[in-house]
């Protein structure tokens, strides 16, 4: 997993400021360690919540359980997950933010306010976004209203290039065993839409 902006991109000296960011540093249980994954030439978006306590360890975003089920749904490899031309990794917190009584604490916010307005810019040929989580929702489908369920069961209305899914940490298999047409029709469609982001040439 790297990112592979070219020499001379100012992405690629914005990405450092933004791995040495120590913002909120005296608020992080594990200190700062941000893990996000970009570059200008992706195609997809994935805008998630905050690592968690494995991804900090390893400084590989999404390199757990919660990753293994999320490339499921893609239907795409690790290659090409990690492959930062084609799969841009941004979350809403890039530090591990700790946990609280019912899982990981909410990300923490001075990474969107901060860094966001400066990295998003320079996803000048993205094709899909895929909003994982309420965090996530709040930021980039403000104007969506209802449930998180009510919004991925709306899928089609934002079709083709933005879709909110739930978060695919095992924590959510009783959501996903009460909301059985997730699998059953909106998985085959993002993997068909995936595919067809990828396969287009660049």
């Amino acid at each position: 997993m790297s990112d592979s902006t070219t020499y001379g991109d100012p992405l690629t000296a914005l990405l450092a400021r933004v791995r040495h960011c120590e913002l909120c540093a005296g608020q992080l249980p594990l200190g700062a360690r941000p893990v996000l994954q970009m570059d200008s030439r992706a195609r997809i978006l994935i805008a998630a919540q905050a690592p968690g306590r494995k991804v900090h360890e390893t400084g590989i975003p999404f390199n757990d359980a919660s990753g293994d089920r999320l490339r499921t749904w893609l239907g795409i490899s690790r290659e090409v997950f990690y492959d930062a031309r084609q799969v841009a990794l941004v979350p809403m917190g890039f530090c591990y933010p700790g946990t609280g009584t019912s899982g990981d604490l909410p990300p923490r916010p001075e990474c969107a306010r901060v860094w966001h307005g400066e990295l998003l810019p320079h996803l000048q040929h993205l094709q899909l976004t895929l909003v994982i989580g309420q965090y996530a929702r709040a930021y980039h489908l403000p104007a969506e209203a209802g449930t998180l369920t009510e919004v991925v069961h709306a899928w089609r209305e934002n079709w083709p290039n933005r879709i909110l899914l739930p978060h695919p940490s095992p924590r959510n298999n009783l959501w996903l065993k009460r909301n059985p047409w997730f699998e059953k029709e909106l998985i085959p469609a993002l993997q068909a839409r995936v595919a067809e982001v990828l396969a287009q040439d660049r």
